[in-house]
């Protein structure tokens, strides 16, 4: 019997490009406090109305002076007035200086601050002062508008809030901001020879009965990501549960998440009965771990919450943890990054950094591998001796992984591209 020729394998680039191009330009918005804001993703550019100081105002505690007044060290200027910060002061009286403080504004006719440890009360009060320097013009004086000038876009659409912009925003005025909604993701697991931690002891796992890893990690790098999780727990290894999981979960969800299932030629639930509901396109990726990936919708039934011209996105993962772990940063964190609207370069790879392998890698893979791997002391990359895609184990001692090259061997010395995990899970 001859048996039909297989696609060739995807590369990495191509099916990430595939992956995206199913998304909308712009994601769905929603308002929110810019206290509540942390790590969400702008829909807006932000314009500033104002400048930011709205006016020249003193960097230190001292005296605002007008500096042609002080020709030399040991001049005596009457102390005019007292600006507090928080209160506009008087215009500056010829051969006078004002009392300041951090942050008020700079009193008109005065171009200079000399701060308090370059002057002497006279007489022990500070009616005068003896200025012990000569202050250049714009000596600690902050200008109206050095941080922000009215009418700048101060973050553009697509940034992903950090404490530091909660700050700026707030400068700005800003109690709220229009943000990406969190996509709202449904995850499950299917497969009768799964098992929840805590239902059964080890000792009374049965034969071919595993515990549901991939749940756990899956769960944590969708909250990581700023998502909604619905966790729909295990389905029960039948069409029609299948389906009602499905057609539920795609009401409600932007993305349906799952992991195992989708290997070439593998008979489950999953595949036909996301054909069934909407379309399904199972990949075979040139990377290893991770080769089998699947992509497709699952239609959304009108008058159940949703437009009938809606569907639901799904990803499907394999079933190895490695592999699904892998395949999740490397293409749902990209896919997940785009649905809230980040920038194509915030949805590549992180860039890598190039380190030195302490390790030989004389067999070469047809496929671009990911390697498990963690820095030593003496900055080098050490590798995990077991890459096998179900050694979860690797994921936990590694740091990151070493994208290597299809055909590509390693001898200890060489320079290999390096990602950190953190990088990816940032």
């Amino acid at each position: 019997m001859n048996l039909p020729a297989r696609s060739p394998l995807m590369p990495l680039e191509d099916a990430l490009a595939a992956l995206l191009c199913h998304l909308p330009e712009r994601p769905a918005t929603e308002t929110v406090a810019t206290f509540d804001a942390d790590g969400r993703v702008l829909a807006e550019d932000l314009v500033s109305g104002l400048q930011v100081p709205p006016q020249d105002n003193s960097s230190m505690d001292g005296y605002a002076v007008c500096s042609a007044d002080i020709t030399a060290p040991g001049v005596v200027l009457p102390v005019s007035q007292r600006i507090p910060a928080g209160h506009a002061g008087s215009p500056l009286q010829p051969g006078t200086c004002a009392r300041i403080f951090t942050g008020a504004p700079m009193p008109p006719g005065a171009d200079a601050v000399v701060m308090q440890e370059d002057t002497r009360a006279v007489g022990g009060d500070i009616h005068a002062v003896h200025i012990d320097v000569v202050p250049p013009p714009g000596q600690w004086v902050r200008r109206s508008g050095e941080d922000v000038m009215q009418g700048a876009v101060v973050l553009q659409r697509g940034h992903r809030l950090d404490p530091a912009s909660l700050g700026l925003a707030a400068s700005l005025g800003r109690a709220e901001l229009q943000v990406a909604a969190r996509p709202r993701v449904a995850l499950f697991s299917t497969g009768d020879e799964l098992v929840m931690p805590g239902e059964v002891a080890p000792q009374d796992m049965k034969p071919g009965a595993i515990y549901n890893s991939n749940r756990f990690f899956l769960r944590s790098l969708l909250h990581r990501m700023g998502c909604e999780v619905s966790d729909l727990g295990i389905v029960p290894d039948r069409r029609e549960a299948t389906m009602d999981a499905l057609r539920s979960a795609a009401v409600r969800h932007d993305l349906i998440l799952t992991s195992g299932g989708v290997s070439v030629g593998e008979e489950d639930h999953i595949k036909p009965s996301v054909q069934a509901l909407g379309r399904l396109d199972l990949w075979q990726i040139a990377m290893k771990p991770g080769k089998p990936f699947a992509y497709g919708q699952v239609r959304r039934d009108a008058g159940a919450g949703a437009a009938a011209d809606q569907a639901c996105h799904f990803i499907g993962l394999p079933g190895n943890p490695v592999s699904s772990f892998v395949t999740f940063l490397l293409l749902v964190r990209p896919f997940l990054l785009r649905l809230q609207g980040r920038d194509a370069d915030a949805c590549s790879l992180p860039a890598a950094q190039r380190l030195t392998a302490h390790f030989d890698l004389p067999r070469a893979d047809k496929r671009r591998e990911f390697l498990r791997v963690r820095r030593n002391p003496q900055g080098g990359l050490d590798l995990f001796p077991n890459q096998s895609s179900g050694v979860l184990t690797s994921a936990v001692w590694g740091d990151g992984l070493v994208d290597n090259p299809s055909g590509t061997t390693i001898a200890r010395g060489d320079t290999v591209s390096f990602i950190a995990f953190a990088d990816l899970l940032a």
